[in-house]
Parts: structure tokens; sequence; C-alpha cells
């Protein structure tokens, strides 16, 4: 067991610095070396560092809410026990390449350890902490999109990305939403993969205890969903702790082009927002990729180049991005892993 998580942190350890040489190829054939060298040289320390406490601020704020949405369903936790989960699922979404989807089941399982009749609650949590999260950063893509497009008038290229993104992050949060309220498709979801786990076992394996386990799951899950539905008003501080945490997660990106001298000039804020909102978008989807390391950087680089930012600039500002939101959430995340014992989350991956 030992040496499959040591194999898995080995693999893990060389997709990333596969995608992070990736990256610096990229750089090197695509981008003049010497003027990125030279602006990354002269970044501003202090704004930098205020970014890296905006990173803290940020988690602390979603940490928070998410405990609010938990005590909404009558799950108490304490806000360092919220945060160390949290900062776990971080360093999981890094590690394993399944996006948030990944976060989200480690924060589910390690919760769930600790109060096991709410299991379901739990879940429903988790998941009313992804819609409120996506619909605050929805609010923000939309709102800024509209101001950039009719102040900026983009190209169509850019006006297309910007569209593309708006219509999935609707469909994405549509689908969650209508999963969330309509017990009787969940329940039919559950039974169909259920059936397909029988078929492909080819009768050599019954599933009804599987069944049954889901089905009390799912029942547990639909009450916190409703007890969450049923107080509309006592979503008002999770929404706005949502709130809170958004803003100094885009204030994350407003200090790094602080840093380098180009917010206000070359890079307005409608625009920060508006690519903000993209690679928030672009880290849900499932490229198989550890952090989606290399892919991350080259799209994010590209997209600032298509909307006017010079690409030694873009690809300066995204490395700096980027050392903070994955680097160091990777490296507090570990730090949360030992805290908690490693063998625990050791186990509990195992036994997946």
């Amino acid at each position: 067991m030992t040496n499959q998580i040591r194999i898995s942190k080995r693999t893990a350890a060389l997709f990333l610095t596969a995608g992070l040489l990736i990256f610096l190829v990229y750089l090197y054939f695509f981008v003049d070396f010497g003027e990125f060298v030279t602006t990354l040289e002269s970044a501003n320390l202090l704004y930098y560092s205020l970014a890296a406490i905006c990173l803290f601020v940020t988690m602390a704020f979603y940490s928070l809410t998410w405990q609010n949405l938990l005590r909404l369903v009558s799950v108490k936790v304490s806000f360092l026990r919220a945060a160390q989960y949290i900062w776990i699922g971080c360093f999981v979404d890094i590690l394993v390449p399944a996006e948030s989807v990944s976060g989200d089941i480690t924060r589910i399982y390690l919760l769930s350890r600790d109060n096991k009749d709410n299991a379901g609650k739990v879940v429903a949590s988790v998941v009313g902490h992804r819609l409120l999260s996506g619909f605050v950063l929805f609010i923000g893509f939309f709102v800024s999109s509209v101001y950039f497009v009719f102040m900026f008038r983009p190209t169509m290229l850019v006006q297309q990305i910007i569209v593309g993104v708006l219509v999935l992050s609707v469909v994405f949060q549509g689908l969650l939403l209508y999963l969330c309220v309509r017990r009787n498709v969940t329940e039919r979801l559950v039974n169909w993969l259920v059936n397909l786990l029988a078929r492909l076992s080819r009768g050599r394996w019954h599933f009804d205890w599987l069944r049954a386990s889901a089905m009390k799951m799912l029942t547990a899950f639909h009450d916190g969903i409703d007890m969450i539905r049923q107080q509309p008003k006592r979503l008002v501080v999770p929404f706005l702790l949502a709130v809170v945490a958004w803003f100094f997660d885009l204030l994350l990106v407003v200090f790094v082009w602080l840093s380098l001298g180009s917010f206000g000039t070359t890079v307005s804020l409608s625009l920060v927002m508006v690519v903000y909102s993209i690679s928030a978008g672009l880290q849900v989807v499932p490229f198989g990729i550890p952090a989606e390391i290399g892919v991350f950087e080259i799209v994010m680089t590209s997209v600032y180049a298509v909307f006017g930012v010079p690409i030694a600039l873009a690809a300066v500002a995204t490395l700096l991005t980027r050392f903070l939101t994955l680097w160091v959430k990777l490296a507090v995340g570990g730090i949360a892993v030992q805290m908690l014992g490693l063998k625990g989350l050791t186990n509990s991956s195992a036994s997946k």
C-alpha cells in the first residue's frame, strides 16, 4: 500500500516536472527569453508579497464559506478543521488529474470519517459550496465581459472565447443545480450506474449492497440540499463570504500585474477579470495532467496575448500567478496533509 502511494507521488512529480519543462520550451521558442527575464527581474516584491497574502486570505474566506454551509445542514466543524480539509483538497487536486472533483471527494471523505451519520449532508455542503462559488464567479465574469466588450471592442475571436466560456459555465452550473433539485433524476442515474456495473460484470457480482448504500447516501444528500433551500435567508452570509473569497482571489492577480507595473496601463481591471474567469473555468477541464502544468501556462499566456498583452509580459504574469496558485498551494497543502497524518490520507486513497 505504501509503495503504491510512493509510486503515485513519484509519477505526479514526473508529470509536474515534465509540464514545467514543456512551458520552458514554449518560452524558448515563442517568447523573447531575454525580454522575459528582464521583465521577471523588474517585478516589485512588495506588490508580489501582497499577492501572496491575498492567496491566504482567499483560502480563509473560502473555508469560512464552507463552514457556514456545513452549519446550514447541521454539521459542526471548526474553522481550522475546515481550512485544513480545504488545503488538503487543493493538494489532491494538484496531484490527481481529475481537476477539482478529486479535491471535493477528498473533502467529503475526510469530513465524513468524523461525521459518518451525516455523510450525505457533507456531500450537500460541498456541492452547495461549488454552486455558490460558481455563481459568484459567473456574475463577475458576465459583468466584466459585457463591460470589456462594449468599452474595448475586442476582435471576433476574443468575443467568441468569452461567449464560449459563458455558455459552458451556464451549462455546467445548470446541470449541477438540476441534479440537486431533481431527486428522481439522480435516483434514476444511480440505478443506471449500478445496473451498468452489473452488466459489465456479466452477473458474476451483485451490487444490491451498493445500490442500497448509494440510495441511503442520496436521500441524506437531498435532505441536506432541502435544508439549504428552505433557509434562503441564511444563505446570505455564505454568499457574502464567497464574494469576499472571489474578490481576494481576483486581487491576487491584480497585485501580480501591479508588481509588473502594468495594471491600469497594459491591462485594465475588466481584462483581468475576464481572463481570471476564463482561467478559473479552464481549471475544471479534465486534461488528465496533474495541475494541468505546462498546458495551463501555455493556454493562459496565449489568451493574454490574444487579448493584446505582449507575450513576454503575459508569460511572466502567468508564471508569477501560477507560482502562488499552484506551488504555494501544493506546499501548504502538503503541510496540512502532514498535520493530519499522511497515513490517514494514504489509507483513504487506497480504500477508494
